[in-house]
């Protein structure tokens, strides 16, 4: 194909230069790319993208290699503050980007910042707090524990300010939220931010009622660049009817919505991660004294009830899971809720699921289920997960050869979890097909694909999450003009270029929203 015209937002005729020539008129915009590959628009089928956008919200923790540089970030953030003022930090990952492999400490936090209420989010397992945070959270050495969660203490019975799991809610809610204004212009620079990496189409992997309301103004006023379909995450209660209510809502469900934003599905919380020692395995963790295998949010059988209430109300799941023994777990709770109504044709979703076995692989594909995997977490942190879990669990992580083997690409999709791991794409797409970490180590060589197969998982495999193959995903007329101008031949450069290829033109529904 040489040549691509549009008309309307969508993609009218494809093929030689004469022939899309003979339809060009007095009022069409020629664009010459003067031989440059165009791709379909790229689509990252997990991230949390509003990240993307508060640089000048949040202290950014990405660049600090050590406790003192966390500290001294956040020294300087708090300098710009008035006293009493919230101070929050953006996604980072202390046990890998770290020299000192840990957490900040309350009283760390606290000799840089006395005066103001800190709250440092992770990866969304654990969190961080100083002592005027948690004083405003209610939280002293007293607290009980949570269920599925944790206030740590030291030796002393003193709080650390590490939240764990369920005990991060407590300190969240204390954090006071943004202002409207604020929340629509974080999410408009973050859709320019993914824009600038070709991206044009992003599932956003846990999304408050807040931020569905920003979105859909976003999308009304007509000033969106980024098609986002939604996996809408409300907190589930511990009362089941209450949970029932959620879910029968105002009688929308999965698919309501239309090309720019729609819902996508429920997302559940099931286990943690293989950095955070949290992912639920079936192995034993390598330096456990005392059984030790991972954590879960919820016990298999309220996993169970929550996924059945979303089906009855036909609500397609997505579950957050990452070890193989919590996988078991999902696919036990998908076979029954498919048993009660059938899932067969609704693409449910092991979101993640590093850690998935063939037979577990096999056991999905029945049911028709969907996993989409981010190999970019293996880009900074499969060092990490070789410390905690074991090399030959490093080399098994993300199986994606495997995956596709015995899925079908179109059962996947590629996506980064950004902010826990950066958005690009051709970096992602260059892991998928080296298996290289920055050093140039191989992890699970075995397990490398090809690029086409990398290219597809970001576009005509991706699209079908939120069952819009038919819409966009490849460069057909008919479909929706979403498109990017890459600025080296994918197929042709060497392997270790691709990471360093960059959109020069992104394209959605026929208007340019970002050129280099």
């Amino acid at each position: 194909m040489e040549a691509l015209a549009v008309l309307d937002g969508k993609i009218l005729a494809t093929g030689s230069n004469a022939s899309v020539k003979s339809i060009i008129s007095t009022r069409t915009r020629v664009l010459d790319l003067a031989g440059k590959t165009v791709v379909p628009g790229l689509i990252d089928t997990h991230a949390h993208f509003k990240a993307a956008g508060l640089s000048e919200y949040v202290v950014s923790m990405s660049k600090a290699k050590t406790v003192v540089e966390a500290l001294d970030a956040i020294k300087t953030f708090a300098a710009k503050k008035n006293p009493g003022e919230w101070i929050v930090g953006g996604a980072w990952h202390p046990p890998s980007q770290l020299a000192e492999k840990r957490y900040l400490t309350k009283q760390e936090i606290d000799g840089v910042a006395p005066n103001n209420p800190v709250y440092l989010r992770t990866v969304g397992h654990f969190s961080m707090a100083n002592g005027l945070a948690l004083q405003k959270a209610g939280v002293d050495k007293s607290t009980p524990n949570p269920s599925g969660g944790s206030f740590e203490k030291d030796a002393s019975g003193e709080l650390t300010g590490v939240l764990v799991e369920t005990a991060i809610d407590r300190v969240e809610k204390a954090v006071p939220p943004w202002s409207e204004e604020d929340e629509v212009r974080q999410f408009k620079i973050a859709e320019g931010v993914l824009n600038s990496f070709g991206i044009t189409s992003v599932v956003e992997g846990a999304t408050e009622a807040r931020d569905i309301r920003t979105l859909q103004k976003i999308a009304v006023s007509g000033e969106a660049t980024l098609r986002a379909g939604l996996m809408f995450r409300p907190e589930p209660p511990a009362d089941m009817a209450a949970w029932e209510t959620v879910m029968s809502g105002n009688g929308a469900s999965s698919g309501f919505g239309d090309d720019w934003l729609k819902f996508a599905g429920i997302k559940i919380f099931y286990d943690g991660g293989m950095t955070l020692k949290t992912a639920l395995t079936r192995d034993v963790y390598p330096d456990s004294h005392d059984d030790y295998r991972g954590i879960a949010q919820q016990t298999p059988e309220r996993l169970k009830q929550l996924v059945s209430i979303c089906n009855r109300y036909n609500w397609r799941v997505g579950v957050h899971v990452v070890g193989d023994l919590g996988i078991d777990h999902v696919l036990d709770a998908f076979e029954a809720a498919d048993r009660e109504k059938s899932i067969r044709d609704r693409r449910f979703i092991l979101i993640h699921a590093s850690l998935i076995r063939p037979e577990q692989m096999e056991r999905a594909h029945r049911l028709g289920a969907r996993v989409d995997f981010q190999n970019v977490f293996m880009w900074d942190k499969a060092a990490t997960v070789e410390r905690f879990l074991g090399r030959a669990t490093a080399d098994r992580a993300v199986p994606t050869k495997t995956l596709i083997e015995r899925m079908g690409i179109n059962s996947l999709g590629a996506g980064t979890d950004f902010p826990v791991n950066p958005i690009n794409p051709l970096l992602n797409m260059y892991i998928m097909v080296t298996r290289k970490d920055p050093n140039g180590n191989v992890y699970g060589a075995s397990e490398a694909i090809s690029r086409e197969q990398a290219l597809r998982l970001y576009t005509s495999a991706a699209a079908r999450y939120t069952f819009e193959e038919g819409r966009k995903g490849t460069l057909e007329p008919g479909k929706l003009a979403d498109l990017v101008v890459l600025s080296a031949d994918y197929v042709a450069v060497p392997e270790d270029q691709i990471k360093d290829i960059k959109a020069d033109v992104t394209i959605v529904g026929g208007k340019i929203v970002f050129q280099r």
